[in-house]
């Protein structure tokens, strides 16, 4: 009875003593939970867990060059430290047949099969990224498992576990491309393409996390508008040069993209703060993606394919988010949400088919019909995409944020047009000189 009494009275003081200490465990975790949910946050922890990785591999970069290693290396690492390091020597190995051979297919084909190819081209583009639009949009503003309208279900917020499945299908179907067909003898070192992956993955995650806090038409003009920064990040980047049309071109998207933003407005997003951080997203997102398509020019100089590049690239992006992704802990949670709700699942996957999918068309219809026919096709893309989200998730335009929306086109074809009566100009004194 001593004992029992005893240890009655001593079960209050231990209550007293853990009860602090459990609301302050309680506590730090509720703080950690407000701090996930700040996108800033979120952003220097992706970065920090692609620090782990990118800052080992410069120091073992620099270590195999210091010792010389493309001379003493031995053993069965060998290839794959060349590969990775220093690359293939020769760099003078010619573009593969694919990307060459149907371009002169395409000129001397029939009017009937260019048509047919060109439709085939247009409406894959079209059907690959529209989805992958509408997509996008409901898995990153919409909940998931929902019976009624009445209860809120449950949304899925890691904005790089979408990327990392979008890169993983990317990799795999880059990979089985390269050994089915013929490429060309690679040349650049792999870490090369590193640069460019990470600058893909963080504009990716800032195009995915850019949903929560601004309407997708706001972010469609807003990427529209990214020739702006593609031309200065050209301009300090690769030192090009432009002409007088591309700087007024400019312009009017920089004033079309002005009026649809001063003057659009949307009831899910009244806040002025969170207005500003869709916005810094978005400035964010056209930053990466300036450098990374100047970067990926500059290394196509070392003579590869464009399915070599998308795999390369897709094959450090997997490696930069699953990285992070197991450091935070995160990718086992996304798993989890994945097997709580099938619909997220089907969703996810079909996201990383429409994008996977969307790249090889991308390549296609370049190598068919060249750059300029695809920006038409991307352009008109991005215009049916604006309709298409409004129409289905309810987003208001006015008539002034209409006519900004007409303005920006109208330039983006504006600009089109001046690059192909530029090229015309450049061809058409050669059938001259050959006459005299």
């Amino acid at each position: 009875m001593g004992n029992g009494e005893e240890s009655y009275w001593l079960w209050p003081g231990l209550v007293l003593i853990l009860l602090p200490s459990t609301l302050a465990a309680d506590k730090e975790s509720s703080l950690l939970q407000d701090w996930h949910d700040v996108w800033l946050f979120r952003f220097f922890l992706n970065v920090l867990g692609y620090a782990t990785i990118i800052i080992p591999g410069y120091f073992l970069i620099g270590y195999f060059k210091r010792i010389n290693y493309l001379e003493t290396g031995r053993g069965i690492c060998y290839p794959v430290i060349k590969a990775c390091v220093f690359g293939s020597e020769s760099k003078t190995g010619l573009l593969d047949d694919v990307s060459i051979a149907p371009r002169n297919d395409a000129d001397s084909g029939s009017s009937a099969r260019q048509a047919f190819k060109l439709v085939f081209c247009a409406a894959g583009l079209q059907t690959s990224y529209l989805t992958w639009g509408v997509l996008q949009e409901r898995v990153m503003t919409r909940s998931y498992g929902a019976s009624t309208p009445e209860e809120e279900g449950e949304r899925f917020k890691d904005s790089q576990f979408l990327v990392f499945m979008n890169r993983i299908l990317a990799l795999t179907v880059s990979g089985l491309w390269c050994l089915l067909f013929k490429q060309p003898r690679h040349g650049a070192p792999m870490y090369k393409y590193s640069f460019a992956s990470l600058s893909n993955v963080l504009s990716s995650w800032c195009q995915y996390e850019a949903l929560k806090y601004i309407s997708f038409p706001t972010q469609v003009l807003a990427k529209a508008s990214k020739v702006i920064p593609v031309m200065l990040m050209g301009k300090i980047v690769s030192h090009k040069s432009y002409e007088y049309w591309e700087y007024l071109t400019a312009a009017l998207i920089s004033l079309g993209v002005s009026m649809f933003l001063l003057t659009s407005t949307t009831g899910k997003h009244p806040s002025t703060v969170t207005t500003f951080s869709g916005v810094v997203i978005l400035v964010g997102y056209i930053v990466f993606d300036s450098f990374t398509s100047n970067w990926q020019d500059n290394l196509f100089k070392c003579k590869m394919s464009s399915v070599q590049m998308m795999f390369g690239v897709n094959l450090f992006s997997c490696l930069f988010t699953v990285g992070s992704l197991l450091e935070q802990g995160a990718f086992f949670d996304s798993l989890a949400f994945m097997t709580r709700h099938s619909e997220f699942a089907f969703h996810a996957v079909l996201l990383s088919v429409c994008s996977a999918c969307g790249q090889l068309f991308i390549f296609y219809t370049i190598a068919q019909f060249g750059a300029a026919i695809f920006t038409i096709i991307m352009t008109l893309r991005q215009a049916i995409a604006i309709l298409l989200s409004c129409f289905l998730y309810g987003h208001a335009v006015t008539m002034v944020g209409g006519f900004g929306m007409a303005v920006v086109f109208l330039a983006l074809f504006l600009r089109v047009y001046a690059r192909i009566r530029m090229k015309a100009g450049r061809r058409a004194p050669q059938p001259q000189v050959q006459k005299v």
